[in-house]
């Protein structure tokens, strides 16, 4: 609701609204509810026996992380930000609890270990909230910098599970708040549903919806926008922190990783919830019901004895279909979309669709001859690009600069080609996302699926070749043709159902996680042909070939974003989708495209990283979801798309994996990298980000 809508609202009667009224204001409440109390039905249907309180108890302490963090979520997701960030705040809180808590003290103060874990969260979330409301940085940027900046920071408080959590933490918060009545757990959340209720009554309660409804409507209102936003960010933070202080209980040691896992199922159980993605309405009190629900499913899933490897299939589809159960409503995007596409049907019917419905394309693409009859000169290359060359010029100076340090640091570097053959070589997987990722954020878009797109496509080619050359001919083939797969169907479900492409790629790359678990049954099987191994380290001339191919794919790259006509449609959907759709722009097969090249290239990088390492392994993609986005945005584009080179691109390519190298050569563990990696991105978004920003 907007907030002029609200005035009217506040102003429009004192008679109190009708159940069809309230229900449409609460619809993803009650559903939500009604979901959770028939699969609790279920529950108790399949089980041995009913449910005792033993068996209640534990649900409630199961899905009380989950639904702490999800609360956190859905009050930034009100103000239609993002937050990356809630998983690794949630493993920082559990680390530093188990290594700072002694263990064999006889009375843990609860209360001072809970204000520490919520200190940590807020500390985060003032963090993000500081780039996010005051210098007008894009969430998803911040976020997931933060993210990995966490992740270096929890693996240098702690490397590797272990350390202890005081007995005490965890016999309050399992415990029975009322014996035998009442878990520890309900109550919690109960204070924290109040606790939201009373912010919600309050100026900033009011502001959060009416900045997630229209900022500027807002803004002109005498909203503190900014100040709103850095709260919300704090309060996110605390119920993140609060959410690692339960799990620190449920366990009773340190893990780096155990937060990791939990992203996807926190924004499943926001939309479940009734929360709209882009912010103005839903709450906490929905989501917390939503986190019980994907606890209910895995519940049945453990019940009916079904793997455990179908969970995250299950949560990535369980999240579409929130998210197109959210979208079903008169005014909504795909409601717009299905009775355009009756209309048309019907117009096609009724013989008044002209048949040329796509020549506006090609006409408005058509260049107007210069007089004479001649077309003009194009304007040199330099010309034409100059501005997002000029973006990209810090990307090769920084690079240079690295490689100057290093060959005063470790030696040679900037004159042994076996540098360079290096440089290359372990540039060339970066580079291909880089192309991808690139494309897809030119349009405004970002794709998380490529962790578990590269991860699937080394464990299918190795898992099929099984070393043998003769295989790799159809067994890349297969890969690729299933990577493109993945592109479409991603691209799809961002164009014709109007997902949003950050929940669209998260539950693909949910459900390609579990895939790949199934197929390799949580153990890759499988190793790299001969010929694919020698390609990426045997020798031509000194040379890599590997490194051929990279120069070729450059000049390919290039070409396809600067000089065909879908490297123009791509800048133009970046710049204004609206705007470009109106000058005859097939926006929604450009996005597809966008999508399907992006996954081929993910595809492309697990070939080649199953040829680089012989063989597959779980999770070998996930080390390239950050930098495949911190190359793109270092190399000068903006994250809201339309402006951007891949030569710029390259430039980032070259400075990561050069200053990779460099703290490689030091030493340096990987939680350094992680830190600096983020720190990299935070300062290059920041450095070239525009006045509107």
């Amino acid at each position: 609701m907007s907030v002029s809508a609200a005035l009217r609202s506040e102003a429009g009667g004192r008679r109190r609204p009708g159940f069809g009224i309230l229900f449409a204001r609460h619809r993803g409440l009650i559903t939500a509810a009604i979901v959770f109390v028939l699969l609790f039905i279920v529950v108790n249907a399949i089980s041995a026996g009913h449910l005792s309180y033993f068996d209640f108890s534990f649900m409630a302490s199961g899905g009380a992380t989950l639904a702490l963090a999800a609360v956190g979520e859905t009050i930034v997701i009100l103000t239609g930000g993002f937050d990356l960030s809630a998983g690794a705040v949630i493993s920082l809180v559990n680390v530093v609890l188990a290594s700072s808590m002694d263990p064999t003290a006889p009375h843990a103060s609860v209360v001072l270990w809970t204000l520490a874990g919520i200190g940590v969260g807020m500390a985060t979330g003032a963090f993000n909230g500081v780039f996010i409301a005051f210098l007008r940085l894009q969430p998803i940027v911040v976020t997931l910098s933060t993210m990995f900046i966490l992740q270096g920071v929890t693996l240098l408080v702690m490397e590797k599970p272990g350390g202890f959590v005081n007995a005490d933490l965890g016999g309050f918060y399992l415990g029975d708040a009322v014996p035998g009545r009442l878990p520890m757990p309900v109550l919690l959340l109960v204070c924290v549903g109040l606790l939201w209720l009373y912010l919600k009554s309050t100026r900033f309660g009011a502001a959060l919806y009416a900045i997630g409804s229209d900022d500027d409507a807002a803004r002109s209102a005498g909203v503190r926008v900014a100040l709103t936003r850095l709260l919300a960010y704090i309060v996110a933070g605390g119920c993140y922190g609060l959410a690692g202080v339960f799990i620190s209980a449920q366990t009773g040691s340190g893990d780096p990783l155990v937060g990791n896992p939990l992203l996807l199922s926190i924004f499943a159980a926001v939309v479940l919830g009734g929360t709209r993605l882009g912010g103005g309405r839903g709450g906490p009190v929905g989501s917390m019901i939503g986190a019980y629900i994907l606890m209910s499913v895995v519940n049945v899933l453990l019940v009916l004895n079904v793997s455990a490897y179908y969970s995250t299939i299950a949560e990535g589809v369980i999240l579409l279909l929130a998210v197109l159960a959210a979208s079903i409503s008169a005014d909504s995007d795909l409601a717009k979309q299905i009775r355009f596409a009756a209309l048309r049907f019907a117009a096609w019917r009724a013989g008044a669709l002209p048949r040329q419905i796509g020549g506006g394309d090609r006409r408005l693409r058509r260049e107007p001859p210069a007089r004479g009859g001649a077309r003009a000169a194009a304007p040199p290359f330099w010309i034409r690009n100059r501005e997002a060359l000029r973006y990209a010029l810090p990307a090769y100076v920084l690079f240079v600069l690295v490689v100057i340090a290093t060959e005063l640091w470790l030696g040679n570097a900037a004159f042994h080609w076996g540098y360079w053959n290096s440089l290359i070589v372990l540039s060339s997987f970066l580079a291909i996302l880089a192309l991808g990722q690139g494309a897809v954020i030119l349009t405004g878009g970002l794709d998380l699926s490529v962790p578990w797109t590269v991860g699937l496509s080394g464990i299918l080619l190795a898992g099929i070749v099984q070393g043998s050359d003769q295989a790799l001919l159809y067994a890349l083939p297969i890969v690729i043709a299933i990577a493109l797969v993945v592109g479409f169907v991603n691209g799809v479900g961002v164009v014709a159902l109007g997902v949003s492409p950050i929940v669209m790629t998260l539950a693909t790359n949910g459900i390609l996680q579990g895939a790949a678990l199934l197929y390799s049954n949580g153990t890759p099987a499988g190793f790299s042909s001969p010929w694919l191994r020698w390609f990426m380290t045997g020798k031509i001339l000194d040379a890599t070939p590997v490194v051929f191919f990279v120069m070729a794919f450059v000049i390919v790259a290039v070409t396809l974003l600067a000089r065909t006509p879908f490297g123009r449609r791509i800048y133009a959907v970046g710049n204004g989708a609206r705007a470009a759709k109106l000058s005859g722009v097939p926006v929604g097969r450009t996005l597809i495209g966008v999508y399907m090249l992006s996954s081929l290239c993910a595809g492309l990088v697990g070939v080649l990283l199953t040829g680089f390492s012989g063989q597959a392994s779980l999770g070998m993609g996930d080390e390239y979801l950050l930098p495949s986005i911190a190359v793109v945005v270092v190399g000068g584009a903006i994250i809201t798309g339309g402006r951007g080179h891949y030569l710029g691109m390259l430039g980032g390519v070259l400075l990561l994996t050069a200053l990779q190298t460099m703290l490689a050569g030091s030493n340096l563990p990987y939680a350094t990298r992680a830190i600096l990696y983020g720190l990299v991105v935070l300062g290059a978004v920041v450095a070239l980000r525009e006045e509107r920003d």
